[in-house]
């Protein structure tokens, strides 16, 4: 193999890495995360996997067991247990 082939190798493995990490659920990202953390890593890797470990989901969605309780008299009407109205939009058509 020559040096163009080993590159091209290594380019496209760290291209599948970052597409795979980045297209990852975060309920399989934080493990991931914690099982690199015991790799000996520099420590410019180290903080953003340590940062990845402990991040939520991107949408802003950690799951229902950890929703922050609404407080009082913001109008959520979830936490309250009163009913919320779905609105539904007609689509315009072309």
């Amino acid at each position: 193999m020559n040096l163009q082939s080993l590159i091209v190798a290594l380019l496209v493995a760290l291209s599948f890495a970052y597409a795979a990490w980045s297209l990852m659920p975060q309920a399989l990202r934080a493990p991931a995360a914690r099982a690199l953390l015991r790799l000996p890593l520099p420590s410019f890797v180290r903080q953003r996997v340590l940062a990845a470990s402990c991040a939520s989901a991107g949408c802003g969605c950690s799951g229902c067991d950890k929703a922050p309780a609404a407080a009082p008299g913001t109008g959520s009407g979830t936490q309250t247990g009163q009913a919320q109205p779905l609105v539904f939009h007609r689509r315009i058509k072309r």
